[in-house]
C-alpha cells in the first residue's frame, strides 16, 4: 500500500478509522471519499477521471452497452476497469464513475477486514447508488440550497444539472427523520397516463405530534395515477403550479393541516414532469422562497384531497 490515492489503501484507512465497513454509513464513505482524493476540487467528469485513474483504476467507454445500463466494472488482467456508456450525460458519467467505485470498494473491503461479509447484489447496488448521490450532494451544502429555494426540487436539479429523481431522492434521505413531508414526481407513461415515479417521504422523529398518521392513501406513493381535480391534476392540465395552504384533514374541527404545491418542468410549454411537496400548514413556512418565486394558483377548500 505504498501509493496512498489506491483505493485499496483508501479502503485500508476506512476501516481503520470505523473498525469495519459496516460500521461507517454512506454519507460517512462518502464524506471519507471526498476528503481524501477531491478536497476542493469541482465534481467534474474530468476529476472523477482523474480521481479513478489514481485509485489504480482504468476508464473506457462502450457505445454497445443495453438501454437499460449506464455503466458497469470488471477485472482486466488484474486490473479495475470502468466501462461507461457512450454519450451518457455528464450527470449519468458521474454517477456511473462513483457508483462503479463503491462497488469496488465493496469487493475489497472482506481482504482487509475478514469479519465484514460483503454486500449481496441488490444492496450493494443500493449501497452503491447513495455512496455516489452523497459524493455529488453533499450533505451540508445540499441542506441549505433546500431551505434557500424552498425544496424546489426542479430549481434544485437544474442548478445542480441533476436529475429531479436523484434531487428527489436526497432530500428524501437527509430528512427522513427530521421533518413531515412527502415528495413525488409524477411522469406520463407510454399510453399517456401520469404516474407516480419517484417518491419519499420524511417523519419527525423528535416530535411526534409533528406528523400525520393513518392517512396512507391521501398521500402519492409509487405507481398511484393522478387523482381528478388534484394539485398534480391542475397542474398538468393548465401547465401552471398549484398551491394549496391550508389542506383539511378533520371534519368539523379546526386542525393543523398540510400544505402542498405542485411544480411542472415544462418543455415547449407543456408539462414534461410534476413535482408534488407536502409538508404540514405549520412548517409552509419553508416553501416560501418556491412559492415567492413561481407565484403559483393559491387554491382553498380541499378537504382531504392533494
Amino acid at each position: 500500500m505504498d501509493n496512498t490515492r489506491d483505493l485499496r489503501y483508501f479502503c485500508y484507512l476506512l476501516i481503520r478509522k470505523y473498525g469495519s465497513p459496516d460500521k461507517a454509513s454512506e454519507e460517512e464513505k462518502a464524506n471519507e471519499f471526498r476528503n481524501h482524493y477531491l478536497g476542493d476540487l469541482p465534481l467534474s467528469v474530468k476529476a472523477l477521471r482523474d480521481v479513478a485513474i489514481s485509485c489504480g483504476i482504468k476508464l473506457d467507454s462502450s457505445e454497445t452497452m443495453p438501454s437499460n445500463l449506464r455503466g458497469f466494472n470488471q477485472v482486466i488482467n488484474g486490473t479495475n476497469n470502468i466501462i461507461v456508456k457512450d454519450g451518457d450525460t455528464i450527470s449519468g458519467m458521474q454517477n456511473t464513475i462513483l457508483h462503479e467505485i463503491r462497488e469496488i470498494m465493496e469487493n475489497i473491503f472482506p481482504s482487509l477486514c475478514r469479519e465484514y461479509r460483503p454486500l449481496k447484489y441488490v444492496a450493494k447496488h443500493y449501497a452503491a447508488n447513495k455512496f455516489a448521490t452523497a459524493v455529488l450532494l453533499p450533505e451540508e451544502s445540499f441542506t441549505e440550497k433546500v431551505y434557500g429555494t424552498g425544496f424546489d426540487v426542479i430549481e434544485m436539479a437544474n442548478s445542480y444539472s441533476k436529475s429531479c429523481a436523484q434531487v428527489l431522492l436526497r432530500i428524501g434521505e437527509i430528512f427522513q427523520k427530521k421533518l413531515f413531508l412527502d415528495v413525488a414526481l409524477y411522469e406520463p407513461s407510454l399510453d399517456h397516463s401520469w404516474r407516480v415515479t419517484y417518491c419519499a417521504s420524511g417523519r419527525n422523529l423528535e416530535d411526534s405530534e409533528a406528523n400525520v398518521y393513518g392517512l396512507d392513501n391521501l398521500f402519492p406513493r409509487k405507481n398511484r395515477g393522478v387523482a381528478p381535480g388534484s394539485l398534480v391534476d391542475m397542474t398538468i392540465k393548465q401547465g401552471k403550479p398549484y398551491f394549496a395552504e391550508k389542506i383539511t384533514l378533520l371534519n368539523g374541527m379546526d386542525d393543523v393541516g398540510l400544505a402542498a404545491i405542485a411544480n411542472p418542468f415544462l418543455i415547449q410549454g407543456v408539462p414534461s414532469k410534476v413535482v408534488l411537496i407536502v409538508l404540514l400548514t405549520q412548517n409552509k413556512g419553508l416553501l416560501s422562497p418556491q412559492v415567492a418565486r413561481l407565484n403559483p394558483v393559491v387554491v382553498e377548500g380541499f378537504h382531504r384531497h392533494l
